[in-house]
């Protein structure tokens, strides 16, 4: 169990499933640079952490609600959480005010569309595994909205995805810990990261000094010069 001090973003799973250099540099030493798709995932992001109560009939919908695990060291907020209406205990929750039982169901809003890793799912499990604690009673799925098809995409909150969210959870405190920053690699998911000319992946990455980079980087463009 973790105390309130030790707390550390739900959001940043998503970082560090992505890649843990990226986590370090907007974590541990406050990088960040906006592009177009940060710009509009921060948008996209700040509406709809506007608390906010709707009812339509067997559903409520809950927006910027505040989550916390104390189990897996993890705080943040949801963009939505929807309680439907439902009959049985074992799979509801009663809402202070509010007649009947309720089970609730985790959305993740994400601009764009669905990615090839799937940090994503992890960021959303997170949240789920966040609100079992506070509220205790089991979610066994959520859904990631995304803005450019414009729709859900339904994720279960399997044994695989728990176990690989937890992990993480705990690699995330570890590497706060140890405060370290962890040397750049190169993929191809680095020409989408908002840091990749902060990171400069190609300079060091593969045991390649910073002055070799940019002596190669100076022959490249000699040699493209006519």
């Amino acid at each position: 169990m973790y105390t309130e001090d030790d707390l550390l973003p739900i959001s940043a799973l998503q970082h560090l499933a992505f890649c843990e250099r990226q986590w370090a540099l907007i974590h541990l030493e406050g990088v960040w640079q906006e592009n177009l798709l940060t710009a509009e995932g921060r948008l996209l992001h700040d509406r709809s952490h506007e608390p906010e109560t709707e009812v339509r009939g067997d559903l409520r919908i809950a927006r910027g609600l505040r989550l916390r695990s104390l189990r897996l060291g993890l705080v943040g907020m949801a963009d939505v959480v929807e309680f439907h209406r439902v009959s049985t205990a074992d799979e509801g929750v009663r809402l202070e005010g509010t007649a009947g039982l309720w089970r609730p169901f985790v959305v993740e809003y994400k601009r764009g569309r669905p990615k090839i890793g799937h940090e994503d799912e992890v960021q959303l499990c997170g949240q789920a595994l966040c609100l079992e604690e506070m509220l205790s009673v089991p979610i066994p799925c959520g859904a990631l909205f995304y803005g450019q098809p414009r729709r859900r995409l339904d994720v279960a909150f399997d044994e695989t995805l728990r176990k690989e969210t937890e992990s993480l959870a705990a690699r995330l405190h570890a590497l706060d810990s140890a405060g370290k920053t962890p040397p750049p690699t190169y993929t191809r998911a680095c020409e989408s990261c908002s840091l990749v000319d902060i990171c400069l992946p190609k300079a060091t990455a593969g045991g390649l000094s910073a002055r070799r980079y940019v002596a190669r980087a100076i022959a490249n463009l000699e040699d493209a010069t006519p």
